[in-house]
């Protein structure tokens, strides 16, 4: 059996370049934030990146795999990633609580994150390989925000309804990143953090 090597990845005009997946992905991404998914193709990402397809599969089978990783990669790094964070870190409930309500507004970072979950949310609505990843996402942020909840007392249903709220809140300033004033973020958020941790409300 003859075995074939993969093409030597080129850049501009032949040059050696080194590419890793992480360059793929994130290139990837900034199409997929621009053009939506049907503009993430091999010849427009070989573009961008300024080399030849050969490149492209070096680290990747197929489109198809592309991005299958490119989900995973926004799974791991805005979800799996601030869960062991604060878990690591032995952060105290309360503060993972006010944590959580300042993460879409976290600079540059977060409009990017949020950028990007948008646009991934828009090609779940026609995609079921897309949707699998965001439900799979959202259970595990609102089980990982039910925990919170109830390290601080709270019974596993006012826990589970405090969390769904929390969560809400969050994708919510994301989505309306432009309305109000900084002032008018910062109060929207301490209200939030202080009514859904008011031990007194009955739900």
């Amino acid at each position: 059996m003859t075995t074939v090597s993969p093409p030597s990845p080129a850049g501009r005009l032949g040059a050696r370049v080194t590419l890793s997946p992480q360059d793929w992905l994130r290139v990837a991404a900034d199409v997929l934030v621009d053009k939506s998914v049907e503009g993430v193709r091999v010849d427009v990402l070989a573009k961008t990146l300024g080399v030849t397809r050969g490149s492209f599969y070096w680290h990747f089978v197929d489109r198809d795999d592309l991005l299958q990783r490119l989900l995973q990669a926004w799974k791991q790094t805005q979800t799996e990633q601030v869960i062991a964070a604060h878990n690591q870190q032995g952060v105290a409930v309360q503060s993972v609580i006010h944590e959580l309500a300042a993460l879409p507004f976290h600079g540059a970072r977060a409009q990017r994150g949020g950028a990007i979950e948008l646009a991934i949310r828009a090609w779940a609505r026609r995609d079921e390989m897309a949707r699998a990843v965001v439900d799979e996402v959202d259970a595990m942020r609102l089980r990982y925000i039910e925990d919170c909840f109830q390290r601080l007392g709270f019974g596993p249903v006012p826990a589970r309804n405090r969390a769904f709220l929390m969560y809400s809140y969050m994708q919510s300033e994301s989505l309306f990143r432009a309305q109000g004033s900084e002032e008018d973020k910062q109060q929207r958020r301490d209200f939030v953090e202080r009514l859904l941790t008011h031990p007194a409300l009955p739900f």
